[in-house]
């Protein structure tokens, strides 16, 4: 196959919400013949002035290219879209949130189907899709032959990062990191909480703690390196011990500050059943086996 041809590979759309809509854009925009299907047609429209071919039915959608992604609302409305489908020899890309146990099903469901099958997890949001620099990019896991075929035509929006074979590995991937992320934003909330009363101006406080929060990003290779050989007091300068012995201070202040600590308190509960354990020389990374039931 010529690079030419790589370049102008079709492929068909299902789902024109906000982040199918940027989808769809950046493959037009680079050239590729497009076929789109929405359920509320007149979501297509615009893309149609753009050059995508916009099909009628799902049926006539899935028809027009080997390559079929899907970027719907969630995994119902998968299925409400796609049963009674013929999806034989159908390359299936599946971009619709969900989690790693649907993905897994729907990999199944796939292959009864005579689809090849790949899941994806989209670590953006639509204005970062095509942009040059955002930093997007998408999970993938499952079929790794489809992965392979497609990749140049699926690294058109964003980058690509392949996780394995295991259709449950791009989800379980793109869910680790929002829980993360989400667990980043709490600490945020209440050190901004901490401060909210006092002459202390937020933005001139934000810096602090930005960087702050960047420089602590390094725990995170010393918890993976102690998860992996099992010796949870390699490398602790501040043990378990001493960190709880600080969390007091934590909760005193938040007191005196008139702030809830119930963002706080589940963590600074969890270390302190390891403490109870006996476990006061080690790091806090117990914490994930307290967690992984």
């Amino acid at each position: 196959m010529t690079d030419n041809a790589i370049e102008k590979s079709p492929l068909t759309l299902l789902g024109l919400g906000a982040m199918g809509t940027a989808l769809a854009r950046t493959w037009l925009a680079a050239g590729h013949p497009l076929t789109v299907w929405n359920r509320s047609p007149g979501r297509a429209e615009p893309l149609a002035a753009e050059g995508a071919a916009v099909a009628g039915t799902v049926a006539g959608a899935v028809a027009a290219s080997r390559l079929v992604v899907v970027c719907l609302l969630d995994d119902a409305s998968v299925d409400e879209a796609l049963t009674g489908v013929d999806l034989t020899g159908k390359d299936l890309v599946d971009l619709t949130t969900s989690t790693p146990g649907q993905a897994r099903a729907r990999a199944v469901w796939a292959r009864e189907r005579g689809a090849r099958f790949l899941d994806g997890g989209i670590m953006a949001v639509p204005p970062m899709i095509g942009a040059p620099g955002s930093g997007a990019y998408v999970f993938y896991s499952g079929s790794r032959a489809l992965f392979d075929a497609h990749h140049d035509l699926l690294a058109v929006p964003a980058g690509t990062s392949y996780v394995g074979e295991d259709a449950g590995f791009a989800a379980l991937h793109d869910v680790a990191l929002l829980s993360a992320m989400n667990g980043m934003f709490a600490g945020v909330s209440h050190a901004f909480a901490l401060i909210r009363k006092e002459n202390i101006e937020p933005t001139v406080f934000a810096p602090l703690l930005a960087d702050w929060l960047v420089a602590m990003t390094s725990s995170v290779h010393a918890t993976a390196a102690q998860l992996a050989d099992g010796d949870y007091t390699r490398g602790v300068v501040s043990n378990l011990a001493m960190q709880i012995a600080g969390n007091a201070t934590l909760l005193r202040t938040a007191e005196e500050q008139e702030v809830s600590a119930e963002l706080l308190a589940p963590y600074l509960a969890l270390m302190e059943r390891l403490l109870a354990g006996g476990r006061g020389t080690e790091s806090t990374t117990g914490v994930v086996d307290l967690l992984a039931r």
